[in-house]
Parts: structure tokens; sequence; C-alpha cells
């Protein structure tokens, strides 16, 4: 199963009602990662095996791509704009039982809704 990691931007709602599907999640505040930078916070997620999800399209998209100019491997980001949560729980399910955990290694995945 695939093990995700919210970003500090991502309400913890979205963690409660995954976790209740069985999905296994853990937050910044968890992790006691908060006020971390963005690339500390993608290097946690990795070596968690973790897929990062995060509303900071801009820096994770360049940080994405500073990762694989560099060859620094990454578990996987999934990025969104912010959306009533609702939406987003709806489309991360949708995702997670579509895409299979491979396809998230050093990748982005856009999260439509």
């Amino acid at each position: 199963m695939i093990k995700l990691y919210l970003d500090e931007d991502v309400h913890e709602d979205i963690a409660i009602a995954l976790r209740l599907r069985g999905y296994n999640i853990k937050t910044t505040k968890e992790a006691r990662n908060k006020g971390f930078s963005d690339v500390e916070q993608l290097k946690y997620a990795t070596a968690e095996d973790r897929v990062i999800i995060s509303f900071n399209v801009a820096d994770f998209y360049k940080l994405h791509s500073k990762f694989l100019k560099k060859g620094i491997k990454h578990s996987g980001i999934i990025l969104s704009k912010q959306l009533p949560i609702g939406i987003i729980i709806k489309a991360l399910l949708k995702l997670l039982s579509n895409v299979k955990r491979e396809n998230f290694i050093n990748n982005i995945i856009w999260l439509g809704n």
C-alpha cells in the first residue's frame, strides 16, 4: 500500500478521512517537522518511503526538477491546488485506487477534481 505524508499546508482532516479508509498517513505535525523547508520535507518523505502531498505547486515542481537534474530520487509528489476538503479526499481515493506504487517514484502526479 502507498504510504502518504501530508505537507503542513494540507489540512489534517484529510489524514483522518484517509486513515478511516485504511491508508497509512503521517502529517508534518505528527513527524514534528513543522517549519522544515520543502527540501527537508521531501527528503523526510523519501526516507520514510512516503509520497508527499502538497498544495505548494510551484515550489515542489521546482524541487522535483532540481532532484531529477542532480540524480536524487524521491518517493513521489502529489500536487493539487487548494480545493474543498471533500473534493481532495475523493480525488485522492480515486488516484490511490488507480495508480500503482511504482508510478509515483520520481514523479509528480497532479490531483484532478
